[in-house]
């Protein structure tokens, strides 16, 4: 079992940076693939970054790239999502998630556990 917390969501003006944190606990972190996830009002969840358990091989939306980076510190059981140059359609609940695959996916059905999610709120 593996239990995900997020942090450091809040609100933001649009052009503005944030980054979010997810810690994990419970069985040894390395093992995992991370993924973040978002899911704005009255829309489906949908995939925003993953990165392969050893940090070497990372993925992106669209939506994100060039944007927001994803990272990890496998020492401190942590993942994190630098965003930056963020835009009013960023807004949403943002999701952390662990893949026990190790290679990171962009399905939310390869992933194993989740966060309880952190709001996003940009402002134009």
């Amino acid at each position: 079992q593996v239990q995900l917390v997020e942090s450091g969501g809040g609100l933001v003006q649009a052009g503005g940076s944030l980054r979010l944190s997810c810690v994990a606990s419970g069985r040894t972190f390395g093992n995992y693939a991370m993924g973040w996830f978002r899911q704005a009002p009255g829309k489906e969840r949908e995939f925003v970054a993953a990165m392969s358990w050893r940090g070497s091989r990372t993925y992106y939306a669209d939506s994100v790239k060039g944007r927001f980076a994803i990272s990890r510190m496998n020492a401190e059981n942590t993942a994190y999502l630098q965003m930056n140059s963020l835009k009013s359609e960023d807004t949403a609940v943002y999701y952390c998630a662990a893949d026990s695959t190790n290679m990171g996916s962009s399905k939310m059905d390869d992933y194993d556990y989740w966060g309880q999610g952190t709001q996003v709120t940009v402002s134009s």
